[in-house]
């Protein structure tokens, strides 16, 4: 049993909430389809942007960056970039890959880190770096599944947003999400690097990027909440887990945005497709040295397994197929966006040797097992592969 299983419970319970008639939905207030790109949230500017939209990141907030580079002496020819994906209790891969490359004295300092779902757990220690590397391990060998959700009783689950309360993984993401960590977000932040998280706008269908540093390095009393609010989103999957909604304004009235895993749009992400950091160059007359690292915390071959003849099994391979898929996908959209930029890709995955598998949602055992294979790849040189499987 893994986290597929809770997905399954979430469809089956389908038809218990359909009985039930409107319950959470008349909490709701929308926001209507005319208003979605003039939304904000209150008190805050210039925290996001639509993930698929490249006049997201425009001319000012290029402009804004370089100014803070050159400001804080940052100005290398040089940047690396890392991308971390969703992947559930995998993302312990990850966590064991970045703590193992530390050990090296060769893991750089990123200029942008990204997250999707875990991966978005995952990136504020990673932006961080090494200081943060000892938290990093605890959250993903130290917890188990009661620290991430508790399942609803069958009347629970009538009438309601999920399958799992998410409290337990609230109360984990607000441990590690303290002051002092935002201080040192909002720092970094000033010193034009980035940290960006995905979630996913379910009413729109649309993936949206929130700049984590931007909200941290705001006078907002809520800025800690909204950050935790936002990672939690990430990794809120539809079904399993109740959305997060984040309260917005538009035309004067106050509405709700329904925000999920940014799985639900990609499973890893750097910039909008159609934003080219070559045409950054160009603009400035200044040409970097780019490196992509992409950590994918998954398996991305065909792994063989009899299915028996039950809805169970057919719908539960098949979202693991589905989800591996569109991963795999993810890779060769960053690998073709890099190719065209003139930016070298790196990307590292679960290796095929590893074959334990999980016997139940979030169990420590596997999580510190596949914590110590990426532990050790990192610490005995990265075999990173420079295309997609």
């Amino acid at each position: 049993m893994n986290i597929r299983s809770l997905v399954l419970v979430a469809m089956a319970s389908l038809g218990l909430a359909a009985c039930a008639g409107p319950t959470v939905e008349s909490l709701r207030s929308p926001v209507p389809e005319t208003l979605l790109s003039s939304t904000t949230v209150p008190g805050y500017s210039k925290i996001r942007y639509w993930g698929d939209d490249p006049d997201g990141i425009n001319p000012v907030t290029v402009a804004l960056i370089a100014a803070q580079q050159k400001a804080s002496g940052n100005t290398s020819l040089n940047r690396s970039f890392l991308a971390v994906s969703g992947g559930g209790s995998d993302g312990a891969f990850g966590a064991g890959v970045l703590s193992g490359w530390t050990s090296t004295g060769t893991r750089p300092e990123f200029t942008v880190v990204t997250g999707i779902s875990t991966g978005s757990l995952i990136a504020p220690f990673a932006f961080l770096g090494p200081p943060y590397d000892q938290s990093l391990k605890a959250a993903y060998t130290e917890v188990s599944g009661e620290d991430i959700y508790q399942k609803k009783s069958v009347f629970g689950i009538i009438g309601s947003e999920s399958v799992a309360d998410n409290t337990p993984l609230r109360q984990l993401v607000a441990r590690y999400v303290t002051d002092q960590m935002l201080v040192e977000i909002a720092r970094e932040h000033a010193r034009g690097r980035r940290l960006l998280v995905g979630t996913t706008n379910l009413d729109a269908e649309r993936p949206v990027v929130w700049d984590i540093g931007a909200i941290a390095s705001s006078q907002m009393p809520s800025r800690k909440r909204l950050i935790q609010d936002l990672l939690v989103a990430s990794a809120s999957i539809p079904g399993v887990f109740p959305p997060v909604n984040i309260k917005v304004v538009a035309d004067g009235e106050t509405f709700d945005e329904m925000h999920v895993d940014g799985g639900t749009s990609n499973q890893a992400f750097l910039f909008p497709s159609n934003f080219s950091v070559k045409d950054v160059d160009k603009s400035s007359g200044v040409k970097r040295n780019r490196t992509l690292y992409v950590l994918r915390n998954g398996r991305v071959t065909p792994q063989y397994s009899v299915v028996k003849p039950r809805l169970a099994a057919i719908v539960g391979k098949s979202i693991s197929s589905l989800i591996k898929t569109q991963g795999i996908g993810d890779l060769y959209r960053m690998y073709s966006n890099a190719q065209r930029d003139g930016m070298a890709f790196k990307v590292i995955w679960i290796p095929e040797t590893f074959t334990l598998t999980e016997p139940k949602p979030f169990d420590p055992g596997y999580m510190n097992k596949l914590f110590e294979v990426g532990y050790a790849m990192g610490r005995n040189g990265i075999p990173w592969k420079t295309q997609p499987p």
